[in-house]
């Protein structure tokens, strides 16, 4: 009576496998949300856009200075995630650094930093008015 139960878990396994492989398929033939959106001019010349930062961490508080050397408008935040596993990471508010214009950004955690970096995000010209 034993082979009839295996027969029934090797069918069951395999059936799962299968499903598993059609469901793997269609995730990686869908589109991705960056193919749909045409991306931003700043952004198609990567060399010219980007504020230069650098971190320091001192004991359980970050600060980041950055430097935006390039034309057009960088928006960046400052993650910091704690060691602890109790310790609130903290995200900034989005920061607009304009062409030439330097940024200071903090954050800490209760104890340890277990790491920080920084994200950059291109800033769109206002559309001008008409008549303007």
């Amino acid at each position: 009576m034993r082979a009839p139960h295996r027969r029934a878990a090797a069918l069951a396994s395999a059936a799962a496998l299968l499903a598993g492989l059609a469901v793997a398929a269609e995730v990686r033939a869908a589109p991705g949300p960056a193919e749909d959106a045409p991306l931003p001019a700043v952004v198609r010349d990567p060399e010219n856009f980007g504020a230069s930062c650098r971190t320091v961490v001192e004991g359980s508080r970050v600060t980041a200075y950055c430097h935006n050397p390039y034309p057009g408008t960088d928006r960046v935040r400052l993650h910091v995630e704690c060691d602890r596993w109790w310790d609130v990471d903290t995200d900034s508010a989005p920061v607009d650094v304009e062409a030439t214009a330097y940024v200071r950004l903090t954050g800490r955690c209760w104890k340890e930093v277990r790491s920080a970096w920084l994200t950059h995000q291109p800033v769109e010209p206002a559309p001008r008015a008409p008549g303007s």
